[in-house]
């Protein structure tokens, strides 16, 4: 798993049926990449819920959240419509796993992203990582201090 101080690897996956997207995309922005199971999931769900809830909380920070599993474009399209999400989430799905196994959290035994949170500063590094387990959601503290930590005190 990639740790504070490593170069986030620059990814390309699915955001939608037709339109990708890439990290490269959010240069000169904080970027949180929460990592998850599976879409319908019920922490999953719960997960995903909040990090919508948090969505201006991330702006202050000027920080974009992506989330990435190995469900298809058209799964998440369905549960990011269902939830009302107003956040990408990425396709991981071909070549299965991909993006989940350059930052360390791809669960090989089950097939799926593992449970993980990273938030990477505007010039491209991992300012913090953290890998929760499975069944539990890891809630938006640790993202909001990460956040505080990097941003500039005026």
């Amino acid at each position: 798993m990639l740790q504070k101080g490593d170069k986030a690897p620059d990814f390309k996956l699915f955001a939608t049926p037709d339109q990708q997207f890439s990290l490269s995309e959010l240069k000169g922005k904080n970027v949180i990449l929460a990592f998850y199971p599976a879409d319908w999931s019920p922490v999953c769900s719960d997960q995903m819920a909040l990090y919508n809830e948090m969505l201006k909380y991330f702006d202050k920070y000027n920080a974009a959240i992506l989330g990435i599993s190995v469900d298809s474009r058209w799964c998440h399209l369905a549960f990011s419509d269902s939830r009302k999400l107003h956040f990408p989430l990425l396709a991981d799905f071909e070549p299965k796993g991909e993006v989940s196994k350059l930052y360390g959290v791809y669960d090989e035994e089950n097939g799926e992203s593992s449970r993980a949170l990273f938030v990477i500063d505007k010039e491209g590094y991992v300012a913090w990582s953290y890998l929760s387990p499975t069944a539990i959601n890891p809630g938006a503290d640790g993202i909001l201090d990460a956040l505080e930590s990097i941003t500039p005190k005026n």
